[in-house]
């Protein structure tokens, strides 16, 4: 062997070795992590059956533990627009006065992501009077806005409003 097709066959070698390397590498670390799957559309919408399971507690501050930090919330019965965990806790002291107690109507489910997804819709509530005890219900549309935060599916975005037609 001349010395040229010796430097050209080790050049081979190290760089057949380099590519095998790389494959087992990735294969290890692919190996090691399960890609995130996307939620269901039923999975989604079940997290609104989770916060109004939570609305039935009468607690506010678990039902706005269930909001982002940086949550945005936009009620059914209150002109002010609420962005804190504060405010948020406010809104539902009021509101679960009330008992309400909701039912969707109709819902559309976008899964954005393995982190994000979109419920929006029309939801009715049963509130009843805290002095007279008289029932009504109120139809509203609704937006709820979910990421996935720390594993934990959070609202960060929350709009309600009553039908302008009903």
């Amino acid at each position: 062997m001349t010395r040229r097709s010796i430097t050209k066959r080790a050049a081979i070698v190290a760089a057949t070795a380099l590519v095998a390397a790389g494959t087992v590498t990735a294969g290890v670390s692919l190996a090691g992590s399960e890609p995130a799957k996307k939620p269901s559309k039923k999975q989604i919408a079940a997290l609104f059956d989770r916060w109004n399971a939570t609305l039935r507690t009468g607690d506010p501050d678990k039902v706005a533990d269930l909001y982002a930090k940086d949550a945005v919330l936009l009620p059914t019965v209150s002109n002010k627009i609420r962005t804190n965990h504060t405010e948020i806790v406010d809104y539902f002291e009021h509101f679960l006065q009330n008992k309400p107690v909701g039912k969707k109507v109709k819902t559309i489910v976008n899964v954005l992501d393995t982190n994000s997804a979109i419920d929006t819709g029309v939801y009715e509530f049963t509130l009843t009077d805290p002095k007279s005890g008289a029932k009504r219900v109120v139809e509203a549309r609704y937006t709820y806005e979910y990421e996935k935060r720390n594993g934990v599916w959070k609202i960060v975005n929350h709009h309600s409003s009553a039908m302008p037609e009903g």
